[in-house]
C-alpha cells in the first residue's frame, strides 16, 4: 500500500508519498495546479507498482482542480473532513505547522486509516448545480440583510418609526413594501405637505398600483406618525433624496438577483424525480423545496437515515462512563449549518401554518412540547423525525 498525502493550498500543493512503517518513497515536494505538473504527478503515481491511494483535506474550492484531475486519471482519491484531520494532527505533544509536515501527516493518516478510506464521489449534474445556486443565494441573502439595515438606518433620519408600520418581504415574488414606500415618499415632509384626506387617497392609489392591500386605516396611522415624527435631516438637503433612493435601488437589485436564482433553482429541482415527494411534505413549499434538495443533494449517498441526520449535525452522540449514562445531550452541530437553518425554517413553517392532524412530524413536535421541551428543542426533535421520513420517501422513489 502507498499513501499519497497532499496538503492543498491556493494554486499549489505539497505532496508526500509514503509506505507503511514511515518509509518515505518521495520527500515532500511542491506542485502548481496547472495541467503540466498535475499530469507529471499522475504519471508518477501510475508508475508505482502497488495500490495507491491519494489523501487530501477538503479545502473549500482549492482542492477541486487536483481532485478532478486525478480522478479523471482513475486514481483513488479520499477527501477527509478538516476537523477529523485536525484531531489526528493534534495527537502528538509537539505541534509543528509547515506545509511539508502537513503533507507527511496526511500520508500517515492514509496509512493508519487505509481500510476506512473511501473514493470520493461528488454530486454531479443537477445536484451540483443546485448546490452552487444555493450557496450564491445565501451570499446574496446576506447582502440583502445589509442593504435593508442601511435603508432603515437612513429612514431613521427621514421617517423615524416608519419601519414598524411597513414591514414584510415576500420571498416568493420579491416584493418589499418598505422599500417601495420609501421610493415614493422618502421623507415625512412629502406626506405632511398634503392633507390627511389627500394622503390617504394618494396612498390607496399607490397600494393599488404596487399590488398591496388598500388599507385606509394604515394610511391614517402613517399620516399621524408623519405629523408627530421628528426627522433629523431636512428634506431640503440635496443628498437625502439621493441616498434614500440609491439604497432602495441597491436593495431592489439584490431582490431581483435573489428572484432569478430562486427561479432557476425551482426549475432545476422540478426535473428531479423526488421533487413531488419533497414538495408534498408538511412545511415544504415552493421556496423551501429547492433549497432543501440543494443542501441534501443525492440522498442515495447516505447509507441510512441516521447518516443524513449526522450530516445535518443534529445528532446527539451518546455518553457513558462507568455507572453514568448521559441523557441530556446537546446536538453535535458538526455538519451542514446551512441544512440545519433550512430544516429549522421548515419546522417553523410547519408549526406556524398548522399542518393537518395526520402529519406525523407536526404531531411529534406537539408531543415534545407537551412533555415540557422548549419550542426550539421540540422543533429540532421534529427535524430529526422529518429527515428520517425524507430519507425513506426519497429512497423509495429511486427503488421503484
Amino acid at each position: 500500500m502507498i499513501s499519497v498525502g497532499i496538503d492543498v493550498s491556493k494554486e499549489k500543493s505539497t505532496v508526500c508519498i509514503m509506505k507503511p512503517y514511515g518509509e518515505i518513497i518521495s520527500k515532500p515536494f511542491e506542485i502548481q495546479h496547472v495541467e503540466q505538473e498535475l499530469n507529471g504527478l499522475s504519471a508518477m503515481l501510475l508508475r508505482l507498482d502497488d495500490e495507491v491511494r491519494v489523501v487530501m483535506e477538503a479545502t473549500g474550492i482549492y482542492h477541486l482542480p487536483v481532485l478532478s484531475y486525478l480522478q479523471g486519471k482513475k486514481i483513488f482519491v479520499a477527501v477527509i473532513n478538516p476537523f477529523e484531520m485536525k484531531e489526528y494532527r493534534c495527537r502528538g505533544l509537539r505541534r509543528v505547522k509547515t506545509d511539508k509536515q502537513d503533507a507527511i501527516t496526511i500520508s500517515n493518516y492514509g496509512i493508519d486509516h487505509w481500510y476506512r478510506l473511501k473514493n470520493y464521489e461528488a454530486d454531479t449534474g443537477i445536484y451540483e448545480e443546485l448546490k452552487l445556486l444555493g450557496r450564491q443565494y445565501r451570499h446574496y441573502m446576506r447582502m440583502r440583510v445589509e442593504s435593508v439595515l442601511e435603508l432603515t438606518h437612513l429612514l431613521d433620519y427621514t421617517m423615524p418609526g416608519i419601519k414598524t408600520l411597513l414591514k414584510g418581504w415576500n420571498e416568493t415574488n420579491g416584493k418589499d413594501k418598505l422599500s417601495d414606500f420609501a421610493e415614493e415618499y422618502w421623507h415625512y415632509d412629502n406626506i405632511t405637505k398634503k392633507s390627511e384626506k389627500q394622503f390617504i387617497n394618494s396612498y390607496l392609489k399607490w397600494a393599488e398600483k404596487k399590488g398591496y392591500h388598500q388599507n385606509q386605516d394604515k394610511a391614517a396611522k402613517i399620516y399621524a406618525l408623519a405629523k408627530e415624527g421628528i426627522p433629523t435631516l431636512s428634506s431640503g438637503t440635496p443628498s437625502v433624496k439621493i441616498l434614500v433612493q440609491e439604497a432602495v435601488r441597491v436593495l431592489r437589485e439584490v431582490d431581483n438577483t435573489l428572484m432569478r436564482i430562486l427561479t432557476q433553482m425551482q426549475e432545476l429541482a422540478k426535473t428531479l424525480p423526488e421533487y413531488p415527494v419533497v414538495r408534498a411534505m408538511g412545511g415544504v413549499g415552493n421556496v423551501l423545496a429547492p433549497k432543501l434538495i440543494a443542501e441534501i443533494g443525492d440522498v442515495r449517498r447516505f447509507h441510512n437515515g441516521k447518516a443524513l441526520i449526522a450530516y445535518t449535525g443534529i445528532d446527539a452522540p451518546p455518553y457513558q462512563s462507568g455507572q453514568f449514562t448521559g441523557t441530556e445531550r446537546k446536538i453535535s452541530k458538526r455538519g451542514s449549518s446551512s441544512l440545519r437553518k433550512i430544516g429549522y425554517e421548515v419546522m417553523r413553517c410547519l408549526k406556524t401554518h398548522k399542518a393537518p392532524e395526520d402529519d406525523a412530524v407536526y404531531q411529534f413536535i406537539l408531543k415534545k412540547e407537551r412533555e415540557g421541551k422548549s419550542k426550539c428543542a421540540a422543533k429540532i426533535a421534529g427535524l430529526n423525525k422529518f429527515l428520517r421520513i425524507y430519507y425513506a420517501r426519497v429512497m423509495e422513489v429511486y427503488q421503484r
